[in-house]
């Protein structure tokens, strides 16, 4: 994979979304112009959940500490993600790092959405989601909060096509705003951050190696009385 580096001179890193670069830049609003993309923050370079949790890190982290997310602005570049196996990965993978850290009353939306991510695990088929087995030790770690979620849940059946649309971006704003109310918020979410771009350039699949077009061979047309023709070749 290419490595990039961020430029001297790229807008500070700031709250929001920005009309131009003379307003500021978020995270992903820098992404775009290292990609060399049309300015937004939804720069087509980045997974749609993996983007969308890096502007949740840059808008809860303080004014002071959010200078120091800017050395992971070029590790999100080309990666566009999976699968919906990919997504419950990254969901999985920010729900348990954030679930040690955040306040006891959003404890228990971060086990509904790991509960989540178990059942679609199941539905996906064995191996499937890579960290199914360490989702389901850390659920056994919270029975309370699990017997509550199902509850909750109703046994509802949940679509791959809902979690991409609800569950999966509602894990990511639980997590971030929950840590955002821990102690030492800024290196929690940096933190956060990291673990997500680790966990989806990780899993990036690998694209499928070219294969060069086959120049079908075309035999030489023979005339009568060739060598060929004679010894009965052809």
């Amino acid at each position: 994979m290419a490595t990039h580096s961020v430029p001297d001179g790229l807008p500070v890193l700031s709250r929001g979304k920005h009309r131009s670069a003379r307003k500021g830049a978020c995270f992903m609003e820098m992404v775009s112009v290292l990609a060399d993309e049309p300015w937004s923050d939804h720069p087509r370079c980045t997974h749609p959940l993996l983007a969308h949790l890096a502007r949740l890190v840059n808008d809860c982290t303080s004014d002071q500490h959010r200078g120091e997310l800017a050395v992971h602005i070029p590790s999100v570049m080309g990666l566009r993600g999976g699968d919906v196996a990919w997504m419950v990965d990254l969901t999985a993978a920010v729900a348990m790092q954030a679930l040690p850290d955040v306040p006891q009353r959003m404890e228990r939306a971060l086990v509904a959405g790991l509960v989540r991510c178990d059942e679609l695990s199941g539905t996906l088929g064995p191996g499937a989601v890579v960290g199914a087995d360490a989702v389901r030790q850390v659920l056994d770690r919270f029975p309370d909060e699990v017997t509550w979620a199902r509850q909750f849940l109703g046994g509802r059946p949940l679509s791959a096509k809902r979690f991409q649309k609800h569950c999966a971006p509602s894990v990511m704003h639980t997590a971030v705003r929950g840590l955002a109310d821990a102690a030492d918020p800024d290196t929690r979410l940096r933190e956060l951050l990291r673990v997500g771009i680790e966990t989806a350039r990780r899993l990036e699949p690998v694209p499928a190696p070219s294969t060069p077009p086959v120049t079908p061979t075309v035999p030489q047309r023979q005339t009568p009385g060739s060598a060929s023709s004679q010894a009965g070749v052809g």
